[in-house]
């Protein structure tokens, strides 16, 4: 039997609807705050390595995410020029843990929205203050209203709210690159995830569905603005010089609109727990997306978080074994995103000889620790 009895999550994301479908598998019915009016009609994509899709299998998920989705046969690393530089067979790492898929992330999040039905769902309003005493938080909202409960997630992504109210002014720290993402028709020749590699930058192309592609861009940057303005031609001009599908691609595009700019920044807490509240996802622990594993690690989040609370004696001990179960595993990720974009930026004759060599050994080193039960 699980010890908090009310339990409110704090966003409507990835990590909120995963903790809140897996919550109620334990026979609890927690209450989710979204700060959004509505869902978006709109997004982006992404990719899920293995020990995401076992996560949304552990939450009875993932015949209805793989019914949507692509899988992923091999990672292609290209030179901007299309060159190989490193050829990855998925199959030889991830066959006992499960497929490696792309999908488009409104899919992704309908699967989870219909997972957690019968979830209490209220939109527009967030945290405006909140007071803890030993047994229970006090919650003002934004809308007003106030509430009072044994536990709170803080589930609400890299900007939380949550965060700054129980561990103050922590921002995210750039990592010195900013990205693009988007979603195109295409009837090129992108089967698989392929990315294609230039000095500062890199165009990623993954097959979310019958000729759709989720692409994401990006170049090393002092800043967090973005250095085309938002314009179109400048944002092409950027790219200009990679060999197809990348001119095709972006081609496609008629405006700006359809792009998401986004600096890429990371979170690095001490601790993810005070008394009642806990940060998972983005919110505790947002990393560079050069591993892919953002989604993946708050599935896992959700997964840990509902097992601890329902095999400890008490909260505390639960929140504080959280906590112990997954910092080496989210340390682990956040150094081999380091390293990768170390990799990544080296003279470019010495990045093809490391690629060309140990590119499969490299890989099979960052995602092996992963392949063992969150």
């Amino acid at each position: 039997m699980l010890a908090p009895s009310r339990i409110l999550i704090v966003g409507g994301g990835i990590a909120g609807l995963a903790v809140a479908r897996a919550l109620r598998g334990q026979g609890l019915v927690p209450e989710i705050i979204e700060r959004a009016a509505s869902w978006p009609v709109t997004g982006t994509g992404l990719y899920l390595p293995g020990n995401g899709v076992r996560a949304l299998g552990a939450l009875g998920l993932a015949d209805k995410v793989l019914a949507r989705a692509v899988c992923m046969s091999h990672q292609r690393i290209l030179d901007h020029a299309g060159r190989r530089l490193a050829e990855i067979e998925l199959a030889k790492l991830w066959n006992p843990v499960g497929v490696c898929v792309g999908i488009a992330r409104g899919d992704l999040h309908r699967v989870l929205l219909d997972g957690a039905a019968g979830v209490a769902l209220r939109f527009d309003t967030t945290v405006a203050a909140l007071s803890q005493q030993d047994d229970e938080v006090n919650v003002a909202f934004a809308d007003g209203s106030t509430g009072t409960y044994d536990l709170v997630v803080g589930a609400d992504g890299i900007h939380s709210s949550i965060r700054q109210l129980v561990c103050g002014s922590v921002r995210p720290r750039h990592v010195g690159q900013v990205s693009w993402r988007f979603l195109v028709d295409h009837s090129g020749v992108i089967g698989t995830w392929t990315a294609m590699l230039a000095p500062r930058r890199a165009f990623l192309a993954i097959p979310i569905g019958p000729n759709r592609v989720y692409c994401y861009a990006d170049l090393v940057a002092p800043t967090t603005e973005d250095p085309t303005g938002r314009d179109l031609d400048r944002f092409r001009a950027l790219f200009a010089d990679f060999a197809e599908p990348v001119p095709s691609i972006l081609s496609t595009l008629e405006s700006f609109d359809s792009i998401h700019f986004s600096p890429i920044q990371e979170i690095v807490l001490d601790t993810w727990v005070k008394g009642r509240v806990v940060l998972i996802g983005d919110a505790a622990h947002a990393t560079s997306p050069n591993m892919a594993e953002g989604a993946s690690m708050a599935l896992e989040d959700a997964l840990v978080l509902t097992h601890v609370l329902a095999t400890h004696g008490s909260q505390a001990e639960a929140l504080s074994a959280f906590s112990a179960r997954r910092r080496s595993r989210i340390h682990w990720v956040r150094q081999r995103t380091h390293r990768r974009d170390r990799i990544r930026t080296l003279p470019v004759p010495l990045r093809n000889v490391a690629l060309r060599m140990a590119g499969t050994a490299l890989y099979q080193r960052d995602y092996r620790p992963l392949l063992e039960e969150p």
